[in-house]
């Protein structure tokens, strides 16, 4: 394929700020947003821990004739919404979301895409409550006949809100995204948990490759903040046992073999991809090209899934492990899987693996799940357009030699960066962001 494509706007949210600027910034200096939970009392879990997006409303980057339908979305939708928006604007795109008198590049809606990766959504609290205590006996236990209607049920489930599924359902983000925006092309939703985004960068680079797109909404999105989020992930055993610790910058401790756990969060990280040539003819700037792409599952030896889907990528860009300038992985901070993915490293870069920089997020953003390759993406792209590495935070000790480590932020030759994603049920997926040149 001929058709390449390039990087042209970003739009994270994430809880050490949304936007490029806010976001670079705090990379930049290498701020944690991992805090004490506040939405509500953990008090009964061993992970007290979270990462917050607090300094955006939905209301506020939709039409307003569109602001009704905020009402029903589910936080998850909120996320992904926000950042289409702050992509779209980052670009110099006018779509149907934009504000009026807005000055930029109107889409060809036909030639728009949009591929959001999305999670499992919890339902609020307050909502299955309010159902829930409906359908109690007269001991005041739950009983699912009085839940259900079959057979003389008593339809307890009737009290949730009418458009109740709808919040929940995980297409809605792209769906939103879709009508907000007017985008016409080919729109997808994948659901692979922290390579749900990186996944959908390169459904959207195919998309654009094979001529059926010119331009991209891509990433994704999620919010594990809730009850059941917190609780999923804790009888998973992927949390830290954070208990009154109130820096989660000190708990998250990538490739360390004692590492406890990673920490929950919310984000979301859509980009603009867009055709390279269409680019360069409306006078967009090119954070960077996307280069190669490659994507696998994994078996119970999980870091061949990852090496086999990081050479695919080397391939498709054309490239050798040699032309790697730095890596941004999940490194999550779970020994397990952070053992597999630095073995995936091993196994394609051998000893050149010590020289080549990591750059783990998780220590700053913690688990977004589908919000995670997008926002991984987001700063490989900034760390390539600006020459320059974020800091890295780190109060552990990387196993294995690898450069990950504690470190300020610094200027660096980058050419190519790899980004990577393994994610809970063994998606792997891997792409190559190149210097535009």
């Amino acid at each position: 394929m001929d058709r390449r494509v390039c990087i042209t706007g970003l739009g994270p949210v994430s809880c050490i700020g949304s936007g490029v600027d806010a976001f670079w910034a705090s990379l930049l200096e290498g701020r944690s947003g991992l805090g004490p939970v506040e939405v509500f009392d953990p008090a009964g879990f061993a992970s007290r821990l979270a990462g917050a997006v607090t300094d955006v409303s939905v209301r506020d980057s939709v039409p307003k004739s569109y602001r009704k339908a905020t009402k029903v979305m589910a936080r998850d939708t909120e996320l992904a919404v926000v950042a289409a928006k702050l992509a779209a604007d980052d670009a110099g795109l006018v779509t149907r979301g934009s504000d009026d008198g807005d000055e930029g590049f109107a889409i060809t809606p036909e030639r728009t895409g949009c591929q959001i990766g999305a999670g499992l959504i919890a339902a609020e609290a307050d909502e299955l409550t309010r159902a829930l205590v409906t359908s109690l006996d007269d001991e005041g236990v739950w009983d699912v006949n009085k839940w259900g209607t079959a057979e003389g049920g008593e339809s307890g489930m009737n009290n949730l809100p009418p458009l109740w599924m709808l919040k929940y359902l995980p297409n809605m983000l792209a769906c939103h995204v879709t009508i907000i925006h007017g985008t016409e092309g080919p729109s997808n939703t994948i659901l692979a948990a922290e390579s749900s985004g990186l996944l959908c960068l390169g459904e959207g680079a195919r998309v654009i490759e094979r001529n059926d797109a010119d331009v991209s909404f891509v990433g994704g999105a999620e919010s594990k903040l809730n009850l059941m989020g917190l609780m999923r992930l804790e009888l998973l055993g992927r949390l830290a046992h954070t208990h009154d610790a109130t820096d989660g910058a000190q708990v998250v401790k990538p490739y360390d073999p004692d590492a406890g756990g990673t920490v929950l969060a919310e984000g979301g990280g859509i980009v603009i991809l867009e055709e390279l040539g269409h680019a360069k003819a409306r006078g967009a700037r090119v954070y960077a090209e996307v280069a190669g792409f490659g994507a696998s599952q994994s078996d119970r030896k999980a870091e061949t899934g990852l090496e086999l889907a990081i050479a695919s990528a080397l391939r498709d860009a054309g490239v050798g492990p040699g032309d790697i300038d730095a890596i941004f992985p999940t490194g999550i901070g779970l020994a397990g899987p952070d053992a597999h993915e630095a073995g995936a490293f091993r196994a394609v870069f051998g000893d050149r693996l010590a020289e080549i920089p990591i750059v783990s997020l998780a220590p700053v953003l913690g688990d977004s799940m589908a919000g995670q390759g997008g926002l991984q993406a987001a700063a490989a792209a900034l760390a390539v357009h600006h020459q320059t590495l974020p800091a890295r935070v780190h109060t552990g000790t990387p196993g294995g030699g690898l450069d990950a480590g504690a470190s300020d932020a610094r200027d660096a030759s980058l050419g190519c960066v790899l980004v990577c994603t393994t994610a809970m049920g063994g998606q792997n997926a891997a792409a190559v962001l190149k210097r535009p040149g």
